[in-house]
């Protein structure tokens, strides 16, 4: 990088990946591999790495900070399950999440010093009122006062990565309002809320004419099959590693479009979830979001769903002899003949 920056807007500066040129046996010296890389970039044999511009660099390093200090809220959070699972407090198994507004006030109580279970179920709000009962019990355990004071240190740096998480949120608004339209538009996509839309754009740019198809775009990112094949015999097809900031972010928001009703990501999760196992159709989802993306930042417009139904309309020949089939092995015997469209 610091190479990098001092040549960037003097020259036209290229990034080149080691892995698309081999060392030639002879050339052991610097000065040698340095010719021979010349060479290879004079006859167009060398492929320049993406960089994205300086705004959306920077754009990037909020958007990759803001996912560190949630990943260690996180972990903070794990600790704090952790320390009440120490102490025989097993609020966990009843409250769903024991950093809301219920969790947060029987935890302060129990920072404070109560220990009477009862007490402490009865700051439970909204529907959790309804499992006071449960939570006295749960509450009840062998909370002492040094678990107090852990639990009182892991609380204040919980909420300081909220502020700080809150405080980046409002850096990354302020830096992407450039790009406001591109980032609605790439929320209209299942599966894809503003945080995700944000992520994509500090990762990829707006600018798709640095890649020459979704194609190119899915396997920079690695959410594409790896293409490994030898003597007419394929190989492995496992994802290469990609974009580790921009590859996890897509197959999570390919879970979040797979629990979409009615959709054509839905039903593309489903179908490929059916034959294929969850996990893989969560990464084929997450390509076809990531190729939808493509078209959005190069096109302008806003995503078109092609309908849950996108597969019967393709498949419709096919589907039908399943079925004529499966009614045959019924004992069925069945002649089709062609609807009659009603004016």
């Amino acid at each position: 990088k610091p190479v990098f920056n001092l040549l960037e807007g003097r020259c036209e500066v290229i990034l080149v990946n080691p892995q698309h040129f081999k060392a030639v046996p002879g050339r052991k010296t610097d000065v040698r591999d340095c010719e021979w890389r010349v060479q290879l970039l004079e006859h167009g044999l060398l492929r320049a790495s993406f960089i994205p511009p300086q705004p959306i660099r920077e754009l990037r390093d909020l958007t990759r900070y803001r996912k560190l200090l949630i990943e260690e809220r996180v972990t903070e959070a794990n600790r704090v399950r952790k320390l009440l699972e120490s102490a025989n407090i097993k609020l966990g198994l009843v409250a769903t999440d024991i950093l809301g507004a219920s969790g947060r006030a029987m935890l302060g109580a129990l920072r404070r010093g109560e220990r009477d279970g009862a007490v402490l179920a009865e700051l439970a709000r909204g529907t959790l009122r309804q499992k006071r009962a449960q939570l006295a019990a749960a509450l009840t355990g062998r909370f002492t006062a040094h678990h107090a004071a852990l639990l009182g240190d892991l609380l204040d740096h919980i909420d300081f990565l909220d502020a700080r998480i809150a405080g980046l949120s409002q850096r990354i608004a302020a830096a992407i309002a450039p790009y406001a339209g591109h980032v609605t538009h790439l929320q209209t996509i299942p599966g894809v809320d503003r945080e995700a839309a944000e992520t994509i754009v500090a990762e990829i740019g707006v600018d798709m004419s640095r890649f020459p198809s979704a194609g190119h775009l899915a396997s920079w990112t690695g959410i594409c099959p790896g293409n490994n094949e030898s003597a007419g015999k394929r190989k492995t097809g496992k994802t290469r590693k990609g974009n580790r900031w921009l590859k996890p972010l897509l197959v999570e928001c390919g879970w979040g479009a797979g629990r979409s009703r009615r959709t054509y990501l839905g039903a593309q999760y489903a179908r490929l979830g059916h034959r294929r196992g969850k996990k893989k159709a969560a990464v084929a989802t997450g390509h076809s979001i990531l190729v939808a993306a493509y078209h959005i930042l190069r096109t302008g417009g806003a995503y078109r769903d092609l309908g849950p139904d996108h597969f019967d309309r393709l498949a419709s020949d096919r589907l039908t002899r399943h079925y004529l089939h499966r009614l045959q092995q019924l004992g069925h015997r069945v002649t089709l003949s062609a609807a009659v469209s009603v004016a």
